[in-house]
């Protein structure tokens, strides 16, 4: 009698791109990870890395759509490159449409796409419900961030 062990492998997640952008104009309240409907060369540009999240946003109404999110058409493509920004459907559960349509309709939040990645060679992204960031809370923000800068210099220069 043979006895296997399988072990399990961890999610080899592979990022694309990270969205910047958005935290710096964003807070991020919540993120959901979701999938994402590709068409053919898509994919293939999204390996190399040819996507902008940068103006992304994303709507709800019924189902939730990514819109403003661009990638690049496939080099090798040709005729199969598919628009650079039409609007892409977003996997999610009947449930957490709802909840995030309400949450958006309700509090005046926004869903911003935060990361797109790889999880075993299917394409995720994750997005944010977010609220915006006012002048004073970006110069708030900065201010800590350089506060901490120099007390991890001074901390390191006395070591």
């Amino acid at each position: 009698m043979c006895i296997v062990i399988c072990e399990l492998e961890s999610e080899a997640v592979t990022p694309v791109i990270h969205n910047r952008k958005a935290y710096h104009e964003f807070f991020v309240l919540e993120s959901v990870e979701c999938g994402i409907e590709l068409r053919g060369t898509e994919v293939k540009s999204l390996r190399q890395g040819k996507v902008n999240l940068k103006d992304a946003w994303c709507s709800v109404d019924g189902e939730v759509y990514v819109k403003g999110m661009h990638i690049s058409p496939y080099e090798q493509g040709n005729r199969f490159n598919e628009d650079p920004m039409r609007p892409r459907r977003l996997l999610l559960h009947k449930r957490e449409i709802q909840r995030l349509g309400l949450e958006v309709k309700r509090q005046g939040l926004t869903l911003i796409p935060l990361k797109l990645y790889f999880v075993r060679g299917r394409a995720k992204l994750e997005i944010g419900l977010c609220k915006g960031k006012k002048l004073h809370d970006k110069r708030a923000v900065a201010a800590d961030k350089e506060s901490r800068r120099t007390i991890d210099r001074a901390a390191k220069s006395l070591m």
